[in-house]
């Protein structure tokens, strides 16, 4: 075992603990052709559990295509992604690719590029001909490469919201909205972390996405699949945590995946050999020490009535934020301010509105935020 606790980063292997009914539903859409929509906060495993079922599929005949299109800014930066993963997926060798590129794809210049990062082999760099290939040709190239092929392919997009940042993206979502479903032999799980802009993507009538495919809601682990977990890992780690002291780890950031990961390694580091109080409050502040400087970046913009709409809500408020209770202690600006300040606070991710109010969206945020701004 090389990592008691993994953050940061998408988890495998021993690290990824829990989802076996997600893992087995998500499988059997890939592998029946059924698209599939993940949303959910962040830290909660999106990536982790993609990419675990990517690798559950046996199948020879089923290729499973993973892209991550967070830095593409406009729709032929997404395009230029799309084909290249496919192409690189679906070819059974690095000298395959080239050809591959050719032969399904008009007047392009296709190189192999190899980096010197870290777990990074190569790239496919296409050189993609805008002029030759319109944006249906390449949105189809799945579907033609499938056909020719005799397989079946899963195409999973991540941070699939950046299609909505896009210039231009209902004209945009609509085309490939109108090629993707048409195809029979390719489908496609698309997730992302921003959870307010994918709800918008696909729950909106008026988007063109809307019921695009199988709609999966990632709920949060609960502590009775962690608290094991965590003990297996402090045990194979040569520390002992009692089971109270897993369930605290995972209420204090309540069961956020990445983030019970997190907190449990800075526990361990911290412990020779029996976990102590002082140990939970250790590592606690370095967890919180961590995340600080990403915290202060997304506050410092804030006006002041944002930040007391938000210490409103950290104080146990979480509706009727008009009424003179509320108001008398926090000053907002005005009542008809206040959708304002909702609307803004929502589009950063700093807050959430559920069924029964509103919630501070990071757990972390939550206890940063009690500390140094109330």
């Amino acid at each position: 075992m090389n990592k008691p606790f993994v953050y940061g980063m998408s988890v495998e292997g021993e690290n990824f603990t829990d989802r076996e009914l997600e893992s087995k539903r998500l499988k059997l859409n890939f592998e029946n052709g059924v698209n599939s929509i993940l949303i959910s906060p962040r830290r909660m495993g999106k990536t982790s559990l993609v990419k675990k079922v990517k690798s559950m599929i046996d199948d020879p005949n089923i290729k499973v295509v993973y892209m991550d299109i967070y830095k593409c800014r406009n729709e032929y930066d997404f395009y230029e992604k799309y084909a290249s993963a496919i192409i690189q997926a679906t070819s059974s060798k690095v000298e395959k690719m080239v050809e591959s590129a050719k032969e399904f794809l008009m007047s392009v210049s296709p190189k192999i590029v190899y980096s010197p990062e870290p777990n990074t082999d190569f790239s496919l760099s296409l050189g993609l001909n805008f002029r030759a290939n319109t944006p249906e040709d390449i949105l189809d190239l799945p579907e033609r490469i499938a056909k020719k092929r005799g397989f079946q392919i899963v195409v999973c997009i991540d941070e699939f919201q950046q299609i909505g940042e896009i210039p231009d993206t209902q004209t945009v979502q609509k085309t490939i909205r109108s090629v993707w479903q048409h195809h029979r032999h390719t489908s496609y799980c698309l997730f992302g972390s921003k959870q307010h802009l994918m709800t918008n993507l696909f729950y909106s009538r008026r988007m063109p996405f809307y019921q695009f495919g199988d709609m999966f809601f990632l709920k949060r682990i609960p502590t009775e699949k962690w608290v094991p977990f965590i003990a297996e890992r402090f045990r194979h780690a040569g520390r002992h945590i009692n089971e109270e002291q897993a369930e605290q780890i995972c209420s204090t950031v309540e069961n956020y995946s990445a983030y019970v990961q997190q907190l449990a390694w800075n526990v361990l580091a911290v412990t020779d050999d029996v976990v102590t109080e002082q140990a939970i409050r250790e590592g606690v502040d370095a967890t919180l020490a961590q995340v600080s400087p990403l915290f202060v970046e997304q506050t410092a913009s804030l006006s002041a009535y944002q930040l007391n709409f938000l210490r409103a809500i950290c104080r146990g408020y979480h509706d009727d934020f008009g009424k003179k209770e509320v108001a008398s202690q926090f000053d907002f600006g005005s009542r008809s301010n206040l959708p304002k300040l909702k609307k803004a606070l929502i589009e950063r991710e700093l807050i959430e509105h559920t069924e029964t109010g509103y919630y501070i969206a990071d757990p972390l945020f939550k206890l940063w935020f009690l500390r140094e701004m109330i």
